[in-house]
């Protein structure tokens, strides 16, 4: 037996080993064995480095380090679930199921909704090829080195030589987080928030050994290509991946109709604190494979499957005071400070309390004791006061009449209130902020602690002095934190963000009722910047969508001495104005002016890629079918809004006409 076959030998063993030791937890050898083998292969791959696979159990530690993640199309788009949040919309989506199968009970299986990082990975001929995450569903990005540092992962299958795809979710163990935080509150490192963003961080991770310390697991939960391998029921699937080395949860079970989803549901509400990892609801899938495609699909969600989400966890503390944010427009926002309270897995501090209008309503005084949840397992808000529980020393709330930061009068329209003073420190520290944030001019490095920090050491003062930034880099490299790479990462992204294409400076300028997409209509239009400062109100009126509040908001902007200066310094600074976008629109199409809804996948442009040639044709893109609408274009596993536009006799277009008219402009 020559190195290489040796090597492929130790390979398939230590990949059987793994598999009894992290998926059976039943080793059929002592740890001494495994060890032996691992020593052996560590010392003819270093005599033979030309048989080093990226695959190979030695690379499972980690310690390749990225520059970036290369993105990657998936072979079928990774769809999300509509949600259930109660039992009505259980049997509603039951009763639909039935509807199209014709029968009375349907054979469902119930399964475990892990919270953590969707993933999805890809062999050719048994050996894994790859790993991505979901991305947008359309688009992921390739994450390999790191999800191979997870031993229960197979990169070798001997029993499936066909090409297949798993997918699944990358989670962290309760007890390995709690591990992981007291190392590094040991070490003074910000504590992860939940099992969740550990997770998604630790995949994220650019350094794969970082990614291997982190003792990540994972569930698999589907195959995707099932029918193409001859399997006519997902339990079976499940049952078979199992079986060829893939770790699936073991508390799923295969349930007779719908009460018996609902027992599943009531037996797991109680468990859910005992398992050993967080779980945010229960997924249902109809198990006949062959249904699936009669059931059909909407174009984010498969509709043979639904998730049911646990009720928000609701948690009592205390309203310790009501402080006051400024936001870039000068909106003022109350805020709840609560006393620490770990609420779905991380501790809340603050939540936003909107408006004077909805602290009155809920009657929110300092010193109550609160309900609060958050809002989707995200958002932390308040939902209620106990008022049983007032003593008689609580504060009533007051609205505030000057600004909190500059002390200017406030002033109120419609429910809301705002500072008067346009050079208000606040105002300048959030629009910065939004200047240099990703869907803006995408400076990275330049978070909301960096521009505040940056902010009260007079580094920068308004948009413009960021570009100045490289004036201070001696004093930046003494404050704590920052290095040389560190400096010379975010001196370079700011120097590229002055080649961005208009629509992201125009965003980036913060005017009032300019959104991204609304950016990007009036940067195709106008082409330059400095275009801006001619265009009337009546000009703007005669674009679509454009009402009279935004068209005053951009006449108003471009007519105020103070922003027409600090576009000159802009334009001083070498930042671009211009429009770098293909402008395709053409009158004569027949997409222009349209609005246009694309539902199900279309297998030659993502999503988003067909969105943008649309639009840059001339078109709207909506999100939903109505009497507005003008064409739909479908792709395979088209759903509802296809159903729609033929019961609206709304012109329909596959993605073979789609393609072709697009070739004629």
């Amino acid at each position: 037996m020559n190195e290489k076959e040796r090597v492929l030998e130790i390979t398939r063993l230590l990949e059987q080993y793994n598999y009894e030791y992290y998926v059976l937890d039943n080793p059929s050898v002592p740890d001494s064995e495994y060890d032996r083998l691992m020593n052996e292969l560590i010392a003819i791959e270093k005599s033979h480095p030309e048989l080093i696979s990226p695959l190979s159990p030695t690379q499972r530690v980690g310690g390749k380090v990225l520059s970036n993640f290369e993105k990657i199309k998936h072979k079928r788009m990774m769809l999300s679930l509509a949600n259930a949040f109660d039992e009505k919309d259980l049997r509603d989506f039951d009763e639909r199921v039935r509807e199209i199968v014709h029968t009375e009970k349907i054979e469902y299986m119930c399964e475990m909704k892990i919270d953590g990082l969707a993933m999805s990975l890809d062999y050719v001929g048994g050996r894994l090829n790859y790993a991505a995450t979901r991305g947008d569903g359309t688009e992921g990005e390739i994450v390999t080195n790191n999800v191979i540092t997870i031993k229960s992962i197979p990169t070798l299958v001997d029993k499936e030589k066909r090409d297949f795809e798993v997918r699944g979710e990358v989670f962290m163990p309760k007890k390995v987080l709690e591990e992981l935080n007291k190392e590094r509150l040991k070490n003074g490192e910000s504590l992860f928030a939940n099992a969740r963003n550990a997770a998604a961080g630790s995949i994220r991770q650019l350094d794969s050994s970082i990614a291997a310390k982190r003792k990540l697991e994972a569930f698999w939960y589907y195959l995707v290509n099932a029918d193409e391998l001859g399997f006519t029921r997902h339990s079976d699937a499940l049952d078979y991946i199992e079986s060829i080395g893939f770790k699936t949860n073991k508390e799923r079970r295969i349930c007779n109709g719908i009460d018996e989803v609902l027992d599943y549901i009531k037996e797991y509400t109680e468990k859910r604190p005992s398992l050993p990892y967080d779980i945010d609801g229960i997924v249902i899938k109809v198990n006949n494979i062959k249904d699936y495609n009669r059931i059909g699909y909407t174009a984010k969600t498969p509709k043979w499957a639904i998730a049911y989400k646990f009720p928000p966890e609701e948690v009592v503390t205390k309203l310790e005071d009501i402080i006051f944010t400024v936001g870039r427009t000068g909106k003022i926002t109350p805020n709840a400070v609560i006393k620490p309270t770990k609420v779905a897995g991380s501790t809340v501090q603050r939540a936003t309390l909107h408006n004077e209008d909805f602290v009155k309503d809920k009657d929110l005084r300092i010193g109550d004791y609160i309900v609060i949840r958050k809002a989707g397992d995200v958002i932390p808000e308040v939902v209620r006061a106990l008022r049983e529980k007032r003593t008689g020393e609580e504060i009533k709330f007051k609205m505030i009449d000057v600004c909190p930061v500059c002390g200017s009068p406030l002033v109120k329209k419609d429910a809301m209130h705002f500072c008067t003073s346009s050079t208000c420190p606040a105002r300048a520290i959030e629009g910065m902020i939004h200047f240099a944030s990703r869907n803006a001019m995408d400076i990275e490095g330049m978070g909301d602690k960096v521009v505040e920090e940056f902010f009260n050491e007079k580094f920068i003062s308004d948009i413009t002095s960021i570009y100045d930034l490289n004036k201070y880099r001696n004093d930046i490299i003494n404050i704590d934190g920052w290095s040389d790479k560190s400096i010379d990462k975010l001196l370079d992204a700011i120097e590229q963000s002055k080649h961005n294409s208009l629509e992201r400076l125009l965003f980036g300028l913060g005017i009032k009722e300019v959104g991204e997409k609304m950016a990007k209509i009036l940067a195709k239009k106008y082409l330059n910047l400095e275009a801006f400062t001619s265009i009337s109100v009546e000009q703007y009126l005669e674009i679509k969508d454009v009402g009279p509040i935004l068209a005053q908001s951009m006449y108003d902007y471009f007519h105020n001495q103070n922003n027409l200066d600090l576009i000159a310094r802009l334009k001083e600074k070498g930042v671009n104005f211009n429009y770098l976008g293909v402008n395709k629109t053409d009158e004569t199409s027949p997409f222009y002016g349209k609005t246009i809804v694309l539902t199900g996948t279309l297998t030659k442009y993502g999503r988003k890629e067909a969105t943008e040639l649309l639009e840059d044709i001339g078109a709207k893109v909506a999100g939903s079918v109505s009497k507005k609408t003008d064409i739909v274009i479908y792709g395979v596993e088209a759903g509802s809004k296809l159903d729609k536009a033929q019961q609206l006799g709304i012109r329909i277009m596959d993605e073979e006409e789609f393609i072709s008219l697009l070739k004629k402009e």
